[in-house]
């Protein structure tokens, strides 16, 4: 929906006027609609706005509460927002405006800190506290909304994204070592707090933070995922039910609450296009539907249109599709990754980056499948994981880390060495209270942890780099809480995701239902031969990256030497790894002083 970024001093100066706007011309293509900023003191506030609900001015931000002179700035959309405003109004709140954001202001009023208890959305706030002189911040549940920030040197800085705060200035560009060790084992998961940059962290999901203007910091939890059997058993039938009334709920009650019209990206796979059908079901008319394709490689097509194009001929939507060149998908992906927030090694990133510059032309929002292969067991390393015994990381780690630690020390330079932290992380996690079996630990980590800071972090990269919001359904958190008490196994039936292919049946087309998991087809990335290798050959052999001095040249050599020959237990080039966050340091570290 926004952009948003701030400033708190400590050391009793005050923020200045140029930082600000450098943070604001950053963040404006996520919000490109308005922008202004409030100064107050040790504080300043500033936001980007992308209209969505309540279009007139009187939503605009930095927002103000004239009852109480508290200062909010918001990204992100409260789809409970109409019925808070009738509770706040009947507790004697009155409102002059008509949207979300001054319902956030209102029950903060009202409810203090634990107002992000009552939300049901996609949210990342800073609230200025006057009377307190205290600044509240505060992330959803599942971290689907950034909120990056910076505390050193006498102040606080916060931003949707670290571009931002590096603009801001006197940011900690060093490296690091535990991150990088994340950033090379999981798939570019750098799970928070951290960054691979030192100075920059991340706000945990289900997380708030208040700051005293004294530099005192309180961290709060407010919301666990618990993945245990419920106290009375339940029939399959009576899950699939359970599950379809939750998720008709998420798609049609809660995520079509805007004042502009709400589309969807159709992949033409099952997750998609299951939200296509509720939402014909639901009434929506005129329901805008699109798809995105790329040139066909011998061993792979670049696109879904076959699949897609059955459920626009079942629903009649408004259908557009684009047909992307492979010549264009080398020429813009520095585009792409400029609007990573940190390096992503996913290849449809791109993908998503192309189709929301379209999309953005025809609305401003969308709703996404992102998230059900994650919460339903959609993927083809689950079943394997599920098939081994023993311990617990033992089996995780063998299906999932891209490398091992051993490899990883051949990988980079010994400066960089350092004890094995991912298999530290990840063993701890899998073995957190709340969780019935090694299953339910890992549909828990991956829908809590993992997916925050890969395909859901890729997804509102992409999107609101063209001012696009996407709203996924499937991380509604109260579905998310029921799918995860259901047991696994019987989400990982018929190949995973059982619970949505039985909804879907009579709904959409079998021939979607019972094809092959698909993958977002990016060929001329997919395949690192020609020019892409050659791009990625000319990144690890220049100069900044032989003065940075992470990879040990040898193992860069041997991945060139037979890139398509390396890869990671879930099919992603090693080389590709590298390449791409070398490349992405280039693009938004090197140079920022």
């Amino acid at each position: 929906m926004c952009g948003i970024c701030g400033e708190l001093r400590f050391d009793g100066s005050h923020p200045e006027q140029a930082a600000m706007d450098r943070m604001l011309k950053v963040l404006a293509p996520r919000g490109p609609d308005s922008g202004d900023h409030y100064l107050d003191g040790p504080l300043a506030l500033g936001h980007r706005r992308l209209a969505i609900i309540d279009l007139s001015a009187r939503a605009n931000q930095p927002l103000l509460d004239t009852e109480t002179g508290n200062r909010l700035v918001f990204n992100g959309t409260i789809y409970n927002y109409r019925e808070l405003r009738s509770e706040l109004s009947a507790r004697g709140h009155s409102f002059v405006s008509d949207g979300d954001s001054e319902v956030i202001l209102k029950s903060y009023a009202e409810w203090g800190e634990q107002c992000v208890e009552h939300f049901h959305g996609m949210f990342a706030f800073a609230i200025w506290d006057v009377q307190h002189r205290q600044l509240f911040m505060a992330r959803d549940r599942l971290g689907i909304k950034p909120l990056y920030y910076s505390h050193q040197r006498g102040r606080l800085c916060f931003a949707s994204n670290p571009q931002a705060l590096l603009a801001s200035g006197g940011i900690d560009t060093s490296l690091d070592a535990v991150a990088l060790h994340h950033q090379l084992t999981l798939h570019a998961v750098v799970p928070a707090p951290r960054t691979v940059l030192s100075g920059i962290r991340k706000l945990e999901p289900g997380t708030t933070l208040s700051m005293q203007v004294d530099g005192n910091k309180q961290q709060r939890r407010y919301w666990t995922l618990n993945a245990q059997r419920p106290a009375q058993a339940m029939s399959e039938e009576e899950w699939v039910e359970a599950i379809h009334v939750a998720l008709r709920t998420a798609v049609d009650r809660r995520r079509l609450a805007a004042d502009v019209p709400v589309g969807v990206l159709l992949s033409g796979g099952l997750d998609s296009s299951l939200l296509v059908a509720m939402l014909c079901e639901a009434g929506q008319q005129d329901l805008k539907t699109f798809s995105i394709g790329f040139e066909d490689q011998p061993e792979e097509k670049g696109s879904e249109f076959e699949f897609s194009d059955q459920v626009v001929a079942r629903y009649g939507t408004e259908h557009h599709k684009f047909l992307i060149p492979n010549d264009q998908v080398l020429t813009r992906l520095p585009e792409a990754v400029d609007h990573m927030a940190e390096p992503m090694v996913g290849q449809d990133a791109v993908a998503f980056y192309l189709l929301s510059e379209r999309v953005s032309q025809e609305v401003k929002v969308v709703q996404s499948g992102q998230g059900a292969d994650e919460v339903f067991g959609g993927y083809f390393w689950y079943p394997r994981m599920a098939a081994e015994q023993g311990d617990y990381l033992e089996r995780f780690r063998k299906h999932y880390f891209d490398r091992p630690h051993d490899e990883l020390l051949t990988a980079l330079e010994p400066a960089w060495h350092g004890l094995d932290y991912t298999s530290g992380l990840i063993g701890e996690r899998l073995h957190r209270e709340g969780a019935d079996s090694f299953m339910d630990q890992v549909f828990r980590m991956d829908t809590t942890m993992l997916i925050t800071d890969d395909p859901v972090k890729r997804v509102d990269n992409m999107t609101m780099a063209w001012g696009l919001e996407a709203r996924v359904p499937f991380l509604d958190h109260e579905l998310v809480e029921l799918a995860m008490q259901m047991p696994p196994e019987m989400r990982m039936r018929e190949g995973g995701k059982y619970p949505l292919k039985a909804i879907s049946r009579g709904r959409i087309p079998d021939a979607v239902i019972d094809r092959p998991k698909g993958y977002f087809p990016m060929p001329a990335l997919k395949y690192v031969r020609g020019e892409f290798l050659d791009f990625m050959r000319d990144i690890l052999h220049s100069r900044a990256c032989r003065e940075r001095g992470l990879f040990q040249q040898a193992y860069v050599e041997r991945l060139l030497a037979a890139p398509e020959q390396y890869l990671t237990p879930i099919m992603g080039s090693k080389l590709w790894h590298l390449a791409l966050l070398e490349f992405w340091l280039q693009r938004n570290v090197d140079g920022v002083g």
